[in-house]
């Protein structure tokens, strides 16, 4: 997502709940842009700008990105404390869940910004729509 040159919207550490028997949390680091999530693991290098070179092929594997074109909700689970706890769920229905401090919004600001990626989808499938409407309706020459 930022090698396509989209902006961090937000930055900043989220804890993921693990997939594992345990189930244990950990700490994210986290880049919301336009078009998703990217999750971090803390001692990870940043991820490359659009002018450096591609990083070797095994370090980026541990970057993961959850884009807003695989993502149906974001659910807020509960305030429990000092926590917020959402889950993400993803189209294919798998659900990720996550902690962070309630001061840092990050549920709002993930919602925000999937709603606004999903938006614009809507636009440029109504845009093309019409376009491909006016082409059929559009005489062909003279008959």
């Amino acid at each position: 997502m930022l090698e396509s040159g989209c902006k961090a919207v937000k930055e900043g550490m989220l804890e993921k709940r693990s997939d594992g028997l345990l189930q244990l949390w950990k700490k994210k680091r986290c880049i919301l842009t336009e078009e998703g999530l990217l999750l971090i693991p803390p001692k990870h290098p940043p991820p490359p700008q659009q002018q450096q070179q591609q990083p070797p092929a095994e370090p980026a594997a541990k970057i993961k990105e959850l884009h807003f074109s695989n993502m149906k909700t974001v659910d807020c689970v509960e305030r429990k404390g000092k926590y917020v706890y959402f889950t993400v769920v993803m189209a294919e229905g798998k659900e990720i869940d996550f902690r962070c401090a309630q001061e840092q919004g990050w549920n709002a600001a993930i919602t925000l910004q999937m709603v606004q990626y999903k938006n614009r989808q809507a636009i440029l499938a109504v845009r093309s729509t019409r376009q491909k409407q006016q082409h059929l309706a559009a005489p062909h020459g003279p008959r």
